[in-house]
């Protein structure tokens, strides 16, 4: 059993209990005891995609952990909190709601290689210790700025109610010359980035850079590495595996978590020597990473090519 089950994983799920259930759904579909890793943690308010690998495919885990992920959001202005989400103590408030072109005008800022300061309340492990168990018992916690990439980020579309919200505000609430604009009460963004981001970060410093305070109140993965929500399976979908639906509909083959690389073709004797360990020379191809199958298409191994020798770097029991 080698492949992937892509979950729409729904909040209040946390990433660990979703493999819990594939484990235990797989139980239940007799296909025994099961190898089940997760490419990626989503946190249990965020939903979305989340790979889930199955035996052979969890030696591709790290490269699904280092992948980029595109996230919608959505940003509430005038109350920040502990957590930067939903949860958590308000720790400022503001009365400044931003216009869209004020929004609009501060996204180039957090495009491309940018610093971010990570949440509190994250699993960095500061001195031994996650950031969020020294929060929670009331450590004032020092985050160290780190190097992200944001490859995009634009809005997901202006909601009406939002807007309606906030022109209910008073003159003395907004700023400048472009009071007669619609006020934001919150926006929707969607941001393609790379391991490592905080989305709760993001969002605390586009608020903050148009002159408010903000919190994430919705936050959907809606890509991790190769997979989207095309391919994502609901909970109830996956249960319904454990009660005899089609394996076919429920789990993707392991070369779906490939299709950034380009496969190599093996005769069967590259194939034996690589499936051995072995380095294999005399092959007549570019330089790079492959992923090499044999005569049947089944992955053999990731493998790096220079100078026309082939060196596995990842190889697959299958």
């Amino acid at each position: 059993m080698n492949g992937w089950i892509i979950l729409d994983k729904p909040v209040g799920l946390g990433s660990t209990q979703a493999v819990a259930a594939v484990k235990r759904v797989c139980r239940e579909a007799g296909l025994g005891k099961v190898k089940v890793g997760h490419g990626g943690t989503l946190d249990p308010l965020a939903s979305g995609v989340l790979p889930i690998a199955l035996g052979e495919a969890t030696k591709l885990c790290g490269r699904m952990l280092d992948a980029s992920k595109v996230y919608e959001f959505t940003v509430q202005f005038g109350t920040e909190t502990a957590g930067l989400d939903a949860e958590g103590e308000v720790v400022a408030t503001s009365d400044v709601r931003p216009t869209p072109t004020e929004v609009e005008a501060v996204l180039p800022r957090f495009t491309g290689a940018i610093e971010q300061v990570p949440p509190a309340y994250s699993a960095i492990k500061i001195d031994g210790q996650r950031a969020y168990d020294r929060a929670r018992a009331g450590e004032t916690v020092e985050m160290k700025a780190r190097a992200v990439t944001i490859h995009s980020l634009r809005h997901a579309g202006l909601d009406p109610a939002s807007i309606a919200a906030a022109e209910e505000w008073t003159p003395d609430q907004v700023r400048g010359d472009e009071a007669e604009e619609a006020r934001l009460a919150s926006i929707t963004l969607t941001a393609h980035v790379s391991k490592g981001t905080y989305i709760r970060s993001l969002a605390r410093d586009i608020a903050r850079a148009v002159g408010s305070v903000g919190h994430v109140t919705m936050l959907r993965r809606v890509r991790a590495g190769p997979f989207d929500l095309r391919q994502a399976i609901s909970l109830d979908k996956l249960n319904a595996f454990g009660q005899g639906a089609a394996q076919s509909d429920i789990i993707l083959p392991l070369e779906a978590g490939l299709v950034d690389i380009p496969a190599l073709n093996l005769s069967p004797e590259a194939a034996g020597a690589i499936r051995q360990g072995r380095v294999w020379t005399g092959e007549s191809t570019h330089d790079g990473l492959y992923w090499g199958r044999d005569a049947d298409s089944r992955p053999v191994a990731l493998i790096e090519a220079l100078a026309g020798t082939l060196k596995v770097v990842r190889g697959f029991n299958i």
